[in-house]
């Protein structure tokens, strides 16, 4: 999202020492460090360029939204100084378009509620990235299928959907891999995955396993904690992105209120916001419903969402968890996640963990992408 912004130099007075913030519109940031900074450059590309960093330190940019700026802040991204020569940083603060931001911070991945046993509570600690505010629509996907086609890739399946801004759907794990380096590559970014260990061959084609760059600044798939971290939006050990209930006010999803489903509002049956514009696949349109604290939309119901993990009998913690490794017993399975609209509400819970092998595509499955900062 480049606008023409104002920005406006805020002074702090913290006991750590002096932080400079600025703000883009009504969103405030400052940098948290063991040195006093300097703000020296907000440029109209909406990047900031900062001074005084000490080798062997980490600096934190943070951000809030409220007003007056209080101690609600979170953290932007952390930036670890190297050396003494690098002293100049560039942290880029416009968000692309169509996508949010997720911060950095530690977030419990997992519940306690219903007893899932591949879902026990566990703190995982998150970087920031940005996530998609919609599924990917049909027109979306076939507008950078078009591309892909043209440039050399190659996919087990050309999609489909109900309309062009309802869900892509008939979309695999390893399509969705390659579709995702395809957009990066459409949109002048560097792609995410590759077919050696050097990082030298863009995967355009087939189905193996990628090599992953995670710095690079294409788009990607989420891991399943990024996934459940932007479902959450912000909060923490509920069944939902909003609370412990849901109803077909809130998600398209297949009510049951006669069922063990206790939180099921219902009404039952498909949801009819589905059956606009034809009967099934009962997908809606994309953003329908209320997004959650993050600004994202549909991260509960419509259609599934695959995530770039292997599915392992229990979540990975610690810091930034990709799932069981290349070499794990584990392999085999990917994760896709968020409910969907012909099943019951407890596949919307935000703990709810499904797998199938990456080669499957359905009516029920699409994507979201995500990229780092």
């Amino acid at each position: 999202m480049k606008t023409k912004l104002r920005y406006l130099f805020v002074v702090l007075a913290l006991l750590a020492g002096v932080h400079d913030a600025s703000t883009q519109g009504t969103r405030f940031f400052r940098i948290s460090g063991p040195a006093v900074t300097k703000i020296m450059a907000i440029r109209s590309d909406g990047t900031l360029v900062w001074t005084n960093a000490l080798a062997g330190t980490n600096y934190t940019v943070q951000t809030v939204t409220s007003q007056p700026v209080g101690t609600n802040w979170v953290d932007y991204v952390q930036i670890p100084i190297s050396n003494s020569v690098n002293t100049n940083l560039i942290i880029a603060f416009n968000p692309p378009a169509g996508m949010k931001l997720i911060p950095a911070g530690v977030f419990t991945m997992g519940d306690a509620l219903d007893g899932e046993a591949d879902a026990v509570p566990i703190r995982v600690t998150i970087s920031a990235f940005y996530m998609d505010v919609n599924l990917v629509n049909y027109g979306q996907w076939q507008t950078v299928y078009g591309w892909a086609t043209n440039h050399g890739y190659g996919f087990d399946n050309a999609g489909s959907g109900k309309a062009a801004n309802n869900p892509a759907q008939w979309v695999d794990w390893y399509d969705c891999v390659k579709w995702s380096n395809a957009r990066s590559q459409q949109a002048g970014l560097t792609p995410v995955y590759y077919t050696d260990a050097a990082l030298t061959q863009v995967y355009t084609n087939g189905d193996v396993e990628p090599w992953v760059n995670w710095t690079n600044s294409g788009y990607r798939l989420p891991t399943e904690a990024e996934w459940e971290k932007a479902a959450r939006g912000g909060l923490s050990g509920l069944r939902f992105p909003w609370g412990n209930w849901i109803s077909e006010t809130q998600a398209n999803y297949y009510g049951e209120t006669n069922s063990s489903w206790f939180y099921d509002l219902g009404p039952n049956g498909y949801n009819q916001i589905g059956r606009i514009g034809g009967t099934l696949p009962a997908t809606s349109a994309v953003g329908s419903f209320a997004a959650n604290g993050y600004g994202l939309n549909d991260m509960a119901g419509n259609v599934e969402e695959w995530c770039w993990d292997y599915y392992g009998t229990q979540y990975s913690g610690g810091v930034d968890p990709r799932g069981p490794g290349l070499d794990s017993s584990q392999r085999g399975y990917r994760v896709y996640r968020g409910g969907e609209w012909d099943q019951i509400a407890i596949l919307c819970r935000s703990a709810w963990r499904q797998s199938e092998e990456p080669n499957f595509s359905y009516y029920n499955l699409g994507v979201r992408c995500v990229k780092g900062l």
